[in-house]
């Protein structure tokens, strides 16, 4: 996870060290957190796991200017993971020394109102695991600039943790408690002087500050009812017990070699061990035959579990190395006289004239509407150059 307050410059070309590129093994999901006049959050994961990442929702809350500018608030992505309830929340709490009380209760009002149109997670606090990271704004506290420069230039960073308003803050806010969080043993990573490693040295001379943070939190297990103690001694949470997840946080520090903003990127990388809810795709998709743009191309699908499926579904073919759900080359419906049953085997064609003239490496990817992700991948596939193509370039090809 990255999160980056990079005003309004432009993304550095170089991102290897910055989303840990060069890291084996290599990282199964990416949460990339880039600021500029409102907030934007991003979410790359292996193709591997698609098919099991779903119930895909988004909502944001404003806070700036009585909640009318987007330059201060909250957006959020939220989805089942192995049927595991995950949330991303990216935050842009309110700046200066002053305001940390502010800063709470903007967090607090983000969490409270942010819903999603799920029955068993409706909330941001429903959900198993929640992440929360961004330029929270929180300030260090009390000491005086000569005295931070120096603790920070001498490594003593330990000494600024009591003072940081996030920790202080934490002591008296029940529902901070619950967020957990790494050691503070990078420096601050705000202000800095762009394209350096010096801290503020304009005329102001803002104090550096861990504005910018990564928070998670497990959801606590529901206490037992009084009035239902036998029930409860034999019952778990939502199933905590038997699908257990379990979080451990592998890295937390900054990257001061990037240098386009006032503030430095902050990166953690987390381990998630989890038990799968569930492991097959809910839908099995498959090419049949030969693919060119020579004739139609078949294709076969099968509905392996019920779930939510419609007519309004659709099947994309996509170059090996798509970004989106949307980054398809081209699309069917499926079958629309009615819907299919399970383990039928339903087969639609793709009209040769969409089927791409250059040929490659393909697959196929079932979309649900309901479920707004990808529930079903084909293994990759090629995809032929048409014969007529193959003889012009052997044309072109031939040396007079």
């Amino acid at each position: 996870m990255v999160t980056w307050n990079v005003a309004t410059a432009e993304p550095p070309e170089d991102v290897i060290s910055l989303l840990q590129l060069d890291v084996q093994p290599p990282t199964d999901l990416y949460v990339t957190s880039i600021r500029m006049q409102g907030l934007l959050l991003l979410l790359f994961a292996k193709q591997i796991h698609l098919p099991y990442i779903r119930n895909i929702q988004t909502t944001y809350t404003r806070t700036g200017i009585f909640g009318y500018w987007g330059n201060k608030g909250g957006v959020s992505v939220r989805f089942s993971f192995y049927g595991h309830m995950v949330c991303f929340l990216n935050c842009h709490l309110a700046a200066h020394m002053n305001y940390a009380l502010q800063r709470v209760d903007e967090f607090e009002y983000i969490l409270e109102t942010q819903d999603f149109d799920i029955s068993d997670t409706p909330h941001v606090l429903d959900h198993k695991v929640v992440f929360c990271f961004g330029d929270l704004n929180f300030r260090i506290a009390d000491h005086g600039l000569h005295f931070l420069r120096s603790s920070i230039n001498s490594g003593r960073l330990n000494l600024l943790w009591n003072k940081d308003q996030l920790i202080m803050m934490k002591k008296n806010e029940p529902f901070l408690q619950e967020f957990e969080e790494g050691s503070l043993n990078f420096k601050p990573t705000y202000k800095f002087d762009r394209n350096s490693d010096t801290y503020d040295t304009s005329g102001k001379k803002r104090k550096p500050a861990w504005t910018d943070r990564i928070l998670w939190r497990i959801k606590p297990k529901a206490p037992p009812s009084e009035d239902d103690d036998e029930k409860a001694s034999t019952s778990s949470d939502d199933g905590l017990d038997e699908y257990p997840l379990l979080v451990t946080q592998d890295k937390y520090t900054s990257d001061m070699s990037y240098g386009v903003s006032d503030h430095k990127p902050v990166i953690a990388t987390f381990s998630l061990e989890l038990r799968k809810f569930f492991d097959t795709a809910l839908v099995h998709i498959s090419p049949e035959g030969v693919w060119s743009a020579d004739q139609n191309a078949l294709l076969n699908y099968t509905i392996q579990e019920d779930f939510m499926s419609s007519t309004w579904d659709w099947i994309g073919l996509y170059k090996v190395g798509f970004k989106s759900a949307s980054d398809y080359e081209t699309f069917v419906w499926v079958r629309e006289a009615e819907l299919p049953e399970i383990n039928e085997v339903i087969q639609i064609s793709m009209d040769k004239d969409e089927i791409p003239l250059l040929g490659g490496q393909y697959l196929l990817g079932y979309y649900s509407t309901n479920m707004q992700s990808i529930v079903g991948l084909s293994a990759d596939f090629q995809v032929s150059v048409p014969l007529k193509h193959q003889l012009l370039y052997f044309i072109l090809s031939v040396p007079f």
